[in-house]
């Protein structure tokens, strides 16, 4: 089978939204080339467990590769998907060159060559994030291992936003707590909630593919008992009191249920936000303290925020 590559060189802002349209368009995988992951730091006691080549990134911004079947329909998928990127920009999302490139590649070459992208990664004190195929030891008897097979979304390790959450978690969670993962995504902040002591956790994506990936890594890394999986929009719906909320997605999506948010947590309940651009801090800040939330910290990495609310 013959396949095609769509390149589009892009800011780190618009990563998350441009690799849920490729999804959304059936992406038979996606390669995230981000330069800030030569340079990331996770602080004094974490690191990569590997090493990057300078050679597979670009000098500046953030090149998003997707891999297509070769059909007839092809070229009017493109032309689509490249008019749905364009209109993030109608969003306040910094879309950069916003420049596409496409061309066939064996499968061959794209069916194995992206694990280089991928690799264990020590994203808290505690937390280490694994693909199922590396072989991957703990350092010590209280590291938990969070294996996990990416499906659909391949990256060059782990993302700042799901660093800030998965350390935010660690610091409050308290063991019993109940908890809700607004777009679960790929499962990852709900099965370290559980393994962090969660008692129940309630994961929610309106994305098909998502829940169902969520669902696979949820079984996979034995905390299916713990994480409820559901498709859902944000929390239409979702009634009784929770201890803890945790939401890695865009500001202007945070800002839509915030009162839910405070509808659905006990009092002095955690909320924590990511997904946040430096830029659009305040205004996630803002809605936060409107709607009762007292801050308890802000905490960034390169350009992006996670903040921690508790309600009143």
């Amino acid at each position: 089978m013959k396949w095609s590559e769509f390149s589009i060189h892009t800011t780190q802002e618009a990563v998350e939204p441009v690799c849920h349209i490729l999804h959304e368009a059936g992406a038979a995988g996606v390669v995230i080339e981000d330069p800030h992951d030569l340079i990331k730091e996770w602080g004094v006691d974490l690191g990569e467990i590997y090493q990057l080549s300078p050679d597979d990134y670009p000098e500046e911004g953030v090149i998003v590769k997707a891999y297509f079947p070769v059909n007839d329909a092809l070229a009017a998928l493109i032309e689509e998907m490249k008019a749905s990127i364009t209109a993030l920009g109608d969003l306040d999302i910094e879309l950069g060159h916003n420049k596409v490139l496409v061309h066939e590649v064996a499968e061959e070459e794209w069916a194995t060559a992206w694990k280089k992208y991928y690799k264990p990664v020590r994203v808290s004190n505690t937390i280490t994030i694994s693909p199922t195929w590396e072989e991957y030891t703990p350092s010590s008897e209280d590291e938990c291992v969070i294996e996990l097979d990416p499906g659909m979304a391949f990256g060059t390790g782990t993302h700042p936003t799901t660093v800030l959450c998965i350390q935010a978690i660690e610091k409050m969670i308290t063991p019993g707590d109940s908890a809700i993962d607004v777009g679960t995504g790929s499962g990852v902040l709900s099965i370290a909630a559980a393994k962090l002591g969660a008692k129940d956790v309630l994961a929610l994506d309106l994305d098909e593919v998502a829940v169902e990936s969520a669902k696979i890594n949820t079984e996979l890394n034995k905390v299916d008992r713990q994480v409820t999986v559901k498709q859902n929009n944000l929390l239409e719906g979702i009634d009784g009191e929770y201890d803890f909320i945790v939401a890695n997605i865009l500001a202007e999506i945070i800002v839509r249920f915030v009162q839910d948010a405070a509808r659905v947590l006990k009092p002095n309940g955690v909320f924590i936000t990511s997904g946040i651009i430096s830029r659009k801090k305040d205004e996630v800040k803002d809605s936060l303290l409107s709607h009762g939330f007292t801050i308890e910290e802000i905490v960034e990495m390169e350009d992006w925020v996670a903040i921690i609310a508790k309600k009143a």
